[in-house]
């Protein structure tokens, strides 16, 4: 965190250190109404309730009985309040909230501006979209205030994730920019106590959806290297790219430490097609070592699911389990000892989200599922057909990312960290 130098907090907004799995505190965003409203998004019908009945039906949101008093890592689910008005306009464009909110779309007819703001296509209107937008957003501001109060170690916010909204227009399925909002307010400066400087605390946020964060992206990028501060937010999305492959953005290719436009602090790291545990393993030193030379206070995690094996989009074929898995990879962020904040994203086919993010949950707890551990008998049961196991294993597409290829990104990712080394030490 920045100061005048790097210091600690004292009093409501001090900064726990990490206390080891044992008494990890996690807190676990969830209602009805969130659920419900949150089901109705075109893209992701009933994937909300399907998530929400597996974490429950693993008992997940209960202390294990088996556990030693004082010796359970602790689970609070935490009801979201709705975003206001002005919570939602630190980051957007008040015309565009103005024009979504309003928006009575009991039946599809569009509407006059739809298209100026990005409701069509892929973000049509549809029922309660309003609800669906202060719900959302509201849920991962409420997680990220219980980082920021101490609440909590770790903050789940399955529902949002919501990484393709703009300022001023929808995109991707993506509607309220609540990654941003969450960002925003958790890098907030911290009321200085008699005695200590205020205190700037530094955001990490690693997106590990299949598709490049550039609504999140694009909100903390400068192309100003000339900055006499270092900036508070580091982004860092890794995803696929491709021509056509959505989303189309100058930010999402491999950085170029030689251009004018490039910035230390706005990351992107694409893998090809049948990126595989493997792949991911082999880049985990990277993760590592950006994280260890930005030293972040805050890391925001969006665990997008359809890069795993099974998803429509039929692109990579990352695992949930095993070394380099999706899984693997939450556990080791867990373990950074930073406050932590996990959000959902994309994902198609919802047996399987709800497999992930429910195996998350387990790891953020410190107990761990097994993958070959049976689906629990409760009303959404036969969705889990064939296998009715928790794990998503890989499947069989062909690896595309190459020696040569991993190679080249490892040499321009050390030239990044040389970067942001020098502009920490030279403009902080």
């Amino acid at each position: 965190m920045q100061t005048e130098g790097h210091g600690a907090a004292d009093g409501e907004h001090a900064y726990a250190l990490h206390r080891g799995v044992s008494s990890r505190q996690v807190c676990y965003v969830v209602s009805n109404e969130l659920a419900k409203v949150s089901s109705l998004l075109p893209s992701n019908r009933n994937r909300s309730l399907l998530v929400h009945t597996l974490v429950k039906a693993f008992g997940l949101l209960s202390p294990p009985t088996n556990a030693a008093k004082g010796d359970e890592c602790a689970v609070k689910p935490l009801r979201p309040a709705p975003a206001d008005f002005k919570e939602l306009s630190a980051y957007h464009d008040k015309d565009y909230l103005q024009y979504i909110l309003s928006r009575d779309v009991s039946i599809y007819d569009g509407g006059p501006n739809n298209a100026e703001y990005g409701l069509e296509e892929d973000c049509p209107d549809f029922p309660h979209m309003a609800e669906y937008i202060r719900l959302v957003a509201g849920a991962s501001l409420t997680a990220a205030r219980a980082l920021r109060h101490g609440h909590a170690d770790i903050a789940i916010c399955w529902d949002g994730g919501r990484h393709h909204a703009q300022k001023a227009r929808a995109s991707g399925f993506c509607y309220i920019a609540d990654c941003v909002l969450a960002i925003l307010l958790l890098k907030k400066p911290i009321p200085a106590t008699p005695g200590t400087p205020v205190i700037k605390p530094r955001v990490m946020y690693l997106d590990l959806d299949l598709h490049f964060s550039d609504g999140v992206s694009q909100a903390f990028y400068s192309a100003s290297p000339a900055r006499s501060a270092t900036p508070q937010v580091l982004t860092f999305s890794i995803h696929h790219s491709a021509p056509g492959f959505f989303p189309s953005s100058e930010l999402s290719s491999l950085p170029n430490t030689s251009s004018p436009a490039f910035d230390p602090f706005t990351l992107s790291l694409p893998l090809e097609r049948g990126a595989s545990n493997a792949t991911f393993a082999r880049i985990w030193p990277i993760v590592q070592r950006v994280k260890d030379v930005f030293e972040p206070d805050f890391v925001v995690v969006q665990c997008g699911a359809d890069g795993l094996a099974g998803d429509p989009y039929a692109t990579w074929n990352w695992a949930l389990g095993g070394e380099g898995g999706l899984g693997w990879y939450v556990d080791r962020i867990c373990g950074w000892g930073c406050k932590t904040l996990l959000l959902g994203g994309g994902g198609y086919n919802s047996p399987n989200v709800a497999r992930a993010w429910t195996y998350l949950t387990s790891v953020a707890l410190g107990r761990p599922l097994s993958l070959e551990a049976d689906i629990p008998d409760h009303g959404t049961f036969p969705l889990y057909a064939p296998s009715f196991t928790l794990d998503v294993p890989p499947g069989h597409t062909q690896d595309q990312n190459t020696e040569e290829y991993l190679q080249h990104v490892e040499n321009v990712f050390a030239q990044v960290v040389e970067s942001i080394v020098y502009r920490k030490t030279h403009q902080s």
